[in-house]
């Protein structure tokens, strides 16, 4: 079998256990690509494709690497990578998607969404900044606590879950609503409940809602409408499922009290500062945007790198050789 070239998109922080691995399945090359014209001079070598979320992998990037037999990426959501393109040239995208039992165990984004909460309902940025700036009034950033209020989780996937426990842990009512599961039930403690509803009743919405085309901006005017003026927003599923123009009407408006993000729609690794939710946060404390980096933390990063470098040879170990030399000579385009 010829050894597979391997490159490594993104290498900051790689995992070495995944590297090892990769080591004995091929040649890999580590790269840290910050633009378009480098990743397409780079590409083209490649058979095995290793991304996370800085570039949009698409098929001006497929058709400039045409041995390019898989895209991997340890990431839940596919919104960074043209998958009917890959489909349509026979490339194989490896991901996180299709590993519930795996993700069990990987809790960063949970616990970033918890952080967002306490980072938006006591005011924790700005007061760091007034004192920072010198100040020590505490009379300018009065929060709220959590301890008997209501929790809404939309989707109660792999982290609404996760999230269900903790939000309960410090005492709030949490609901639950989810189309898998039947409404005007309970379950471990929390109540299943319409949308219309768990927004109406919630002092607290966070969104956990894996993205696909049909979920687009299903998250709109009319929900915010629903929602209470004194309610917090936070999303740290993809920035793709929020009506991002709705939520800075509401933003401006007093419709809710406030938001917190770690997405947004079109991410872009150069830089999102003519985003205008970003412009909105520059002068206004009621709303927190992080850079997508809810999943980002040590531990999370080793277990699913070598999870998905786990998976990449298993998948080279079940191709027949004689396919594995053909991907060298194949034109996909």
């Amino acid at each position: 079998m010829i050894s597979p070239a391997i490159l490594v998109s993104e290498s900051s922080r790689f995992s070495p256990d995944a590297l090892r691995l990769l080591g004995s399945l091929g040649r890999v090359e580590l790269a840290d690509i910050q633009d378009r014209g480098e990743f397409l001079a780079k590409v083209g070598g490649a058979d095995i494709l290793w991304v996370r979320l800085r570039h949009r992998i698409d098929a001006e990037i497929m058709e400039a690497a045409p041995r390019l037999r898989v895209i991997a990426t340890a990431t839940t959501g596919l919104n960074h990578i043209d998958i009917d393109e890959a489909k349509r040239r026979n490339i194989r995208v490896i991901s996180l998607r299709d590993h519930p039992d795996f993700l069990r165990n990987i809790y960063a984004t949970a616990e970033h969404t918890m952080g967002l909460i306490f980072a938006l309902i006591r005011h924790v940025p700005a007061a760091s900044r007034h004192v920072a700036d010198g100040g020590w009034n505490r009379d300018l950033f009065v929060g709220r606590e959590l301890h008997g209020k209501r929790a809404g989780i939309v989707g109660y996937g792999r982290v609404g879950r996760m999230m269900a426990p903790r939000l309960a842990a410090f005492g709030m009512h949490v609901l639950v609503t989810d189309p898998r599961l039947e409404e005007s039930s309970s379950e471990d403690g929390i109540e299943i409940t319409s949308l219309e509803s768990l927004l109406a009743a919630s002092d607290l919405v966070t969104l956990h809602v894996n993205f696909s085309e049909k979920a687009r901006g299903f998250f709109g005017a009319s929900h915010f409408a629903l929602m209470k003026p004194s309610a917090w927003f936070v999303n740290t599923s993809r920035g793709e499922l929020v009506d991002e123009a709705a939520l800075l009407d509401a933003l401006r408006k007093g419709r809710i009290a406030g938001a917190a993000v770690d997405v947004l729609s079109s991410e872009d690794s150069s830089g999102m500062g003519a985003h205008p939710l970003v412009q909105y946060a520059r002068d206004h404390d009621n709303l927190l945007i992080t850079p997508h980096i809810g999943g980002c933390t040590i531990e999370s990063t080793e277990k699913t790198e070598h999870f998905i470098a786990g998976q990449i040879a298993a998948f080279l170990q079940s191709q027949p050789e004689e396919a594995c030399v053909a991907g060298h000579r194949k034109d996909r385009g």
